[in-house]
């Protein structure tokens, strides 16, 4: 039973600890408050009290909240302006696009797995990188394909948060396994007799090893400076995933500091890798030239113009949409190039680094003919 006394000091608990059950069964913050004034003789339990309803004050405001309504979940508002048949259209296109990305790099991975012909330093990092393609389009697209096919825009707190930093770790260690690729390439193609004494299997592991550390720690720090933002506005997110400027956009807490923060992190870690990736491609383009042979230059400059297309397409996406004047940009604008990084290129990835290859062509016919004679003997 609730102490209703005015002024008593709860003459009807007998101990503290029914002065406590007291207090904390009363629905409202004011109510507890008062009860906890007219509970003289109990200064510690008021002093706990106090603080416990001062540190609920913190988290509501974390949350944040508006009008005393916590801000439990988002509303992402990308293709918004689409009318239905649009929005449907562009949603099968998207969900094609995904099935084959995810179907391709899924190939790439097994073939690289099974075929003993594929166990190169090349390949290992090619493997890696199907592996961050199906996990890294996994994380924007099949929310964007939900919001398309059934207009459900809404999206929890806590997913939020989680997709905006799966998205900038996993984007993180991308950067830096096409730094490690670049270099492998140069090195093949440069230094071709001393390649394998310098790309051996434990350094690609180890290679690969800190580039998924270096992807986790980022994860982390990215979920840190995620929860010291507010929320006490809209909860309107102008984009069609949880992309940390819309997000500092929507904070009604000082993000000053916070957003310079990242925009400086993420532009170190884009134009540095675009910079060490550079540097290796130029360094093959002069070894090119220096080809005896007119079919090998031609070759080479075919793959090669391949791949450079492929960078242009990440790095300009990127750039696009994390320099400082692109908080200004129009939603529409911004989401058509956020698919450019998140859905495009992970969908020519395959195509471009593997596919081509007439050694992965050749193991995926083989593991097709070998599967047919098991299914159809």
């Amino acid at each position: 039973m609730i102490c209703e006394t005015e002024k008593s000091g709860c003459e009807e608990c007998a101990k503290e600890s029914v002065c406590v059950c007291c207090i904390g069964s009363l629905q409202t913050r004011q109510e507890r408050r008062k009860e906890i004034a007219f509970c003289p003789d109990h200064e510690i339990i008021g002093l706990v009290f106090a603080m416990f309803l001062r540190q609920q004050d913190e988290w509501n405001l974390g949350m944040g909240t508006d009008n005393g309504t916590v801000i439990s979940e988002f509303i992402l508002m990308g293709f918004s302006g689409l009318d239905q048949r649009l929005r449907l259209f562009l949603c099968l296109v998207l969900l094609l696009m995904y099935l084959t990305t995810v179907m391709g790099n899924a190939a790439i991975i097994f073939l690289v797995c099974v075929d003993n012909r594929l166990q190169t330093p090349m390949y290992y990092f090619i493997g890696n990188l199907a592996f961050l393609e199906i996990w890294f389009t996994s994380s924007t697209s099949t929310k964007l394909l939900v919001i398309l096919s059934s207009g459900r825009r809404t999206i929890s707190v806590g997913r939020c948060f989680a997709q905006s930093s799966f998205y900038f770790a996993l984007g993180a260690v991308e950067f830096s396994l096409l730094v490690v690729m670049s270099f492998d390439r140069y090195v093949a193609l440069c230094q071709p007799l001393r390649y394998a004494a310098i790309m051996k299997h434990q350094l690609c592991i180890q290679l690969v090893a800190a580039v998924w550390v270096m992807g986790f720690t980022f994860l982390i720090y990215h979920l840190v400076l995620l929860s010291k933002l507010t929320f006490c506005g809209s909860n309107k997110v102008q984009h069609f995933f949880c992309d940390s400027t819309p997000l500092f956009q929507l904070s009604c807490s000082d993000v000053t500091l916070l957003w310079k923060t990242e925009s400086v992190f993420i532009l170190f870690i884009v134009l540095s890798s675009l910079c060490l990736t550079l540097a290796s491609y130029t360094s093959i383009f002069f070894c090119i030239l220096q080809m005896p042979a007119a079919s090998a230059r031609r070759k080479a400059f075919a793959t090669c113009s391949s791949h450079l297309t492929t960078l242009a397409i990440v790095y300009g996406s990127c750039i696009a949409l994390y320099t400082p004047s692109s908080g200004y940009v129009s939603l529409e604008t911004n989401s058509i190039v956020a698919l450019l990084n998140t859905v495009l290129y992970p969908f020519l990835n395959p195509f471009i680094y593997s596919l081509r290859n007439k050694a992965v062509m050749l193991a995926l016919k083989e593991a097709m003919a070998r599967a047919t004679a098991q299914l159809f003997p």
